[in-house]
């Protein structure tokens, strides 16, 4: 199949690591001209040490006030216009608390939609006049659970609802820029094994608590892999989804 994603712009947040890197690197071998986005610059040039010199990298920090918005102007700048944008940012940031104060709730708001609404405000409307444009967010399967703190393994529950808010705001938005061929969408994962992230951390410190939570809550009894995000984010950035306009779709392996 042809995913039409040759010499395409693509700005990938969150790159250096994990799902962003797989991604990142999907649409490398797909022969896409990306942009990635991330703090840690050395991770991020050797990521692209192999690929050609028309791909490019912005090291920064996202969480800082206006720093999205002065990437998104960067991007432009540089490269004129944007085909795709990857919204790969995002995490609890340790808060799971419920009753954590309402600060810190705003904490992991903006980092899971926030970051995502203000890069969007400088690049969307550009794409809506050039009458082309994907635009894919990073979700989770939290987002549907909304998962409190009750197991050692659980969730947290500002990041769950900062998620629910994600996919309101990509349904929303979804239809703003649909008749102008800007296709707003969002993956949904569940548990994912990236080295040196969460599950990776305690499948080494206690894999038996790993294995009993695989049983108990994923079908597929095992962790995905970020591979498994990447290729749906190819698809969706794709011109074979002209018609997945506000779709959410869960990779989640089953979860219960």
């Amino acid at each position: 199949m042809d995913l039409g994603l040759k010499n395409k712009r693509v700005l990938i947040t969150g790159a250096s690591k994990g799902i962003g890197a797989s991604i990142a690197n999907s649409f490398l071998k797909e022969n896409s001209k990306v942009t990635l986005v991330a703090r840690d610059e050395k991770k991020l040039i050797s990521l692209l040490s192999e690929f050609p010199k028309e791909n490019d990298y912005i090291s920064a920090d996202l969480r800082q006030a206006s720093s999205p918005s002065k990437v998104a102007k960067e991007v432009i700048s540089r490269h004129k216009t944007i085909d795709i944008i990857i919204h790969n940012v995002g995490g609890a940031l340790g808060i799971k608390n419920p009753f954590s104060p309402v600060k810190d709730w705003v904490e992991v708001w903006n980092f899971n939609l926030g970051i995502a609404i203000e890069i969007n405000n400088v690049i969307a409307p550009l794409m809506k006049k050039n009458k082309r444009g994907r635009i894919i967010h990073v979700s989770s399967i939290s987002a549907e659970l909304g998962e409190p703190k009750k197991e050692p393994f659980g969730g947290s529950l500002p990041y769950a609802t900062a998620k629910a808010g994600l996919n309101a705001y990509v349904k929303g938005l979804a239809r703003e820029l649909a008749e102008k061929n800007v296709i707003v969408s969002a993956l949904m994962p569940g548990a994912v094994l990236s080295e040196g992230k969460y599950w990776d951390k305690l499948q080494k410190k206690d894999p038996a608590l790993v294995k009993d939570f695989l049983k108990q809550y994923y079908p597929v009894n095992r962790l995905g892999k970020p591979e498994e995000i990447a290729s749906f984010a190819l698809f969706l950035a794709s011109e074979q989804a002209s018609f997945a306009s506000g779709s959410i779709v869960s990779i989640s392996g089953g979860r219960i």
